[in-house]
């Protein structure tokens, strides 16, 4: 639907439809949420931006059922070989071994153009979304009920759309996020970066590296991805004294890119310059208006997590909304969406820019040293470090009060024998919500503690049962390694709470009561 109906009330209105605005108008409008999303732009931009996704995100995909017709423009990510000062290995980025812990293949890259394409289409599948195009947002007020959206069309007129609650997924350069008056919060990265895709050839497809690769070089540090296909991006420093401007025309990438390859080597698909800055909204609500994706964070791209925060910032967000809206949560509820993503996007952004302050040392005799510690670290023999264990735990917002090391991380997706012999993931049999899982060995004390302090939204699952029964011992493994009885499992897959003992079991089903 396109035309937007003026002083039309909504659940939610969505201000951006990219990648994060589609996400969440899709996971709304599967709920039957009343949902309302616009756009300035009328397409999808045709250019790669983002172009690497983990298996946190397929698994979004996964649950809105979109996750197959997104797989043929998705790839495995290679490794990454980081070469220093002299040319010599100094770390090595991989992935986790199978059998895949979310089943899902760890590391991906994808193309951006289509895949945001099917979540857009996705989102306009439903009957309880709405989507109007080629509309600017011009004002946003708020009052104890309601949040109006003034919004400009292409020949002038203005329209009016009230809803409950409105959710900013417009951009690094946010109305919304101005509009409420939200400041972003500086994490100390500031760099001028050219990023250049281009469509390989066979002939320039011979001359490049099989993996990607971190070039640690003082001089001009830069990053080489495999993309899908014979699709191919760098991301190249600027250095001092060079125009910005310049450096992304045709003419400067095929400079800057002459170590590489050539022009008869290949086509420019997109080059441009970006200051790559690392900046979190100093808060994620105002009232009924929320921030997220670009609007509420912004990140060095050096492990390819950008549009895999927007999307846990929706998937975050819209399950809270959906309590809420549907299931008579206590609206303060929404409140933890913010306290959760801010701390968990500062305490990986922390982690991405110690991984660029090992790409982008500018000092020799510097860069020689951290060569050297690099190697003496690992013994000199590098061994690969999985992208995953990169990824923070939650460790604010809605979580149990048994500490443990496995409260705020990914529950794991196991694949399940089903009753007609075929294998399933576990979130296409028992899909999204709340679930307290038990292992093997857990015994009757723990799983009636659970019983006798039932939630009715709360699922209960015995590992080894007829209902879970896995096919590779993923989970079966997760529970040894982590030594406890069971997992309370959030509607984002985020563990609430670990128990231990019946005891356990009892206290965080009663603080769970009172959410």
């Amino acid at each position: 639907m396109s035309a937007v109906i003026d002083q039309d009330t909504y659940d939610v209105a969505i201000v951006g439809f990219g990648p994060t605005g589609a996400i969440a108008a899709g996971l709304l409008g599967k709920k039957g949420i009343r949902t309302f999303v616009c756009d300035k732009l009328h397409d999808v931009y045709d250019k790669p931006r983002a172009i690497a996704l983990d298996h946190e995100i397929s698994r979004v995909f996964q649950q809105m059922g979109v996750g197959k017709k997104i797989k043929p423009f998705l790839e495995p990510f290679t490794d990454s070989i980081y070469y220093g000062v002299d040319g010599q290995i100094i770390k090595r980025m991989s992935t986790v071994a199978a059998p895949y812990p979310l089943s899902h293949t760890p590391s991906v890259v994808f193309t951006q153009p289509p895949v945001e394409k099917i979540l857009r289409e996705y989102a306009n599948s439903h009957a309880s979304v709405t989507v109007a195009l080629g509309l600017t947002l011009m004002d946003l007020t708020q009052d104890a009920d309601l949040a109006t959206l003034s919004l400009k069309h292409e020949d002038g007129h203005t329209s009016h759309v009230k809803a409950k609650y409105v959710i900013g997924c417009d951009g690094a350069s946010s109305s919304v996020r101005s509009l409420t008056g939200i400041q972003l919060e500086d994490l100390g990265f500031d760099e001028p970066w050219l990023v250049v895709d281009v469509m390989v050839n066979e002939l320039g497809l011979a001359k490049l590296p099989k993996t990607s690769v971190q070039y640690c070089n003082p001089e001009r540090p830069a990053t080489y991805v495999i993309g899908p296909g014979n699709h191919r991006r760098w991301e190249i420093s600027i250095n001092e004294g060079e125009d910005p401007k310049e450096v992304a025309t045709p003419e400067g990438a095929w400079k800057l890119l002459a170590p590489w390859l050539t022009p008869e080597d290949g086509t420019l698909w997109r080059q441009a310059s970006y200051r790559f800055h690392a900046l979190v909204a100093n808060q994620w609500r105002n009232g009924r208006v929320f921030v997220a994706g670009d609007s509420a964070h912004q990140q060095p791209p050096f492990l390819g997590q950008g549009m895999c925060q927007g999307v846990r910032d929706a998937v975050n967000l819209c399950w809270r909304l959906e309590a809420v809206l549907k299931n008579e949560a206590a609206e303060t509820l929404l409140d933890s969406y913010g306290l959760e993503r801010k701390a968990h996007v500062i305490d990986l952004t922390t982690r991405i820019k110690g991984i660029g302050k090992i790409i982008t040392e500018r000092d020799v005799t510097k860069a020689r040293a951290r060569d050297a510690k690099l190697l003496a670290d690992c013994g000199g023999v590098v061994t690969p470090m999985p992208r995953q264990d990169v990824q923070p735990a939650l460790s604010a917002g809605l979580l149990g009060s048994v500490v443990h090391p496995a409260r705020g991380t990914i529950f794991p997706q196991p694949l399940l024998h089903s009753s007609n012999g075929h294998q399933a993931r576990m979130d296409d049999v028992y899909p999204a919500g709340w679930k307290i899982v038990f292992s093997t060995k857990a015994g009757d004390e723990v799983v009636q503690a659970a019983q006798h302090h039932h939630l009715p939204a709360l699922q209960s699952l015995k590992l080894g049962s007829p209902e879970l029964t896995e096919a590779e011992g993923v989970l079966d493994k997760w529970f040894e390694t982590h030594g406890v009885l069971a997992a309370i499992v959030r509607p984002d897959h985020y563990i609430y709470g670990v128990c231990q003992t019946a005891q356990d079991v009892a206290t965080q089903l009663d603080e769970l009561r009172l959410v």
